[in-house]
């Protein structure tokens, strides 16, 4: 799938007077418009999110604020590659419905949530992006966690995706932006962690998703020897995806579009998914051709009655090569990413 044959989206409403998507395909800004309003599924089955991950060095930070309409999830987690830990803590809240408010764009407002021990919030205002957390007994002993970030530096471009499902009334609308600037730090109790000079990615999501899925995703922000950013976002498994791939290359802001994707991850002798062995992840026109040495499976899994949810994200150092519209060949040489396999009931 090229370029050529993806469709562009084009200004205008997300969803028809029945709820289904006007169109489908792929963007650089959110030039379509959500609306929750417009929702014509039963409210119940509603998916907003925003997650941000941050990351300096060998240190690394996740904050999540979602409203999934029978259920809202505040999370934090805190990595470090160079131990290598990680630790997450969740609170949740049941039967929210959209109570959370969260905005129907990335581009101005706040997104909130505070409840469990919990408030986190992250304020878009004149060109920045503010995100403050604070959540208590956090830590192995009881440590509280706290945080004070601002994000700057958007890029030009982004990743914006409008995916149907084979459904009446249920779609993904998605924007990933790669690679901004980011000034501040975090704590958990004592122990602060400055991230200033480090990467940001945001992934913003609001849809109405079957019950059933999967999804292969894999993003990356970076700093090339020569100074310029770097940022991926790979992934495909869910929805139909024939109009457009949310697969791109980002180089100093610019978008430079993918076709399919493909992740190739090592299986054990019984047949599982060896998510610690090295990922291959590549493209059907020698654009992509990238190793993942993990160091990390950030793994959950969760189930409750008809709910369930299987998580593996896997951070680890990039290696390999990817091709820019022009032809120029970029080479990564370890810098830190991630790339997950996620099934989910819900």
């Amino acid at each position: 799938m090229s370029k050529s044959e993806q469709h562009l989206l084009s200004p205008g409403p997300l969803l028809d007077q029945k709820g289904d998507p006007v169109e489908s395909g792929y963007a650089t800004s959110l030039v379509r418009t959500y609306d929750r309003a417009d929702v014509k599924a039963p409210g119940w089955r509603i998916k907003e999110w925003d997650y941000y991950y941050l990351s300096r060095g060998d240190k690394g930070l996740a904050l999540t604020v979602a409203d999934n309409s029978y259920m809202a999830l505040l999370s934090v987690s805190v990595l470090d590659f160079a131990a290598p830990s990680y630790l997450t803590r969740s609170r949740m809240r049941f039967f929210t419905n959209g109570k959370l408010k969260l905005p129907a764009t990335s581009a101005e407002g706040e997104t909130a949530g505070s409840f469990g021990g919990c408030d986190i919030r992250f304020s878009v205002k004149d060109g920045q992006r503010r995100l403050t957390a604070k959540m208590e007994n956090f830590g192995q002993n009881g440590e509280p966690f706290f945080c004070d970030l601002v994000l700057s530096d958007e890029p030009r471009d982004s990743m914006v995706i409008l995916t149907p499902f084979d459904k009446p009334k249920h779609f993904y609308y998605n924007q990933k932006i790669n690679a901004m600037r980011v000034s501040g730090s975090f704590a958990v109790g004592d122990e602060t962690v400055d991230l200033t000079g480090g990467t940001a990615t945001l992934d913003w999501g609001r849809g109405v998703w079957t019950y059933r899925n999967m999804w292969y995703w894999s993003s990356l922000s970076a700093f090339l020897p020569d100074g310029r950013t770097v940022g991926l976002n790979l992934g495909y498994g869910f929805g139909n995806t024939s109009a457009a791939s949310e697969n791109m290359i980002f180089c100093d802001g610019i978008a430079h579009k993918l076709g399919h994707i493909h992740f190739d991850i090592p299986q054990t002798p019984d047949g599982k998914d060896d998510f610690l062995s090295a990922w291959r992840i590549t493209d059907g026109d020698g654009r992509v051709d990238l190793t993942m040495q993990p160091i990390i499976d950030r793994k959950d899994y969760t189930s409750a009655l008809v709910i369930s949810s299987d998580q593996h994200q896997v951070f680890g150092r990039f290696f390999g090569t990817v091709t820019l519209d022009d032809g120029e060949v970029l080479t990564l040489d370890g810098p830190i990413g991630f790339a997950e396999k996620v099934k989910n009931k819900w």
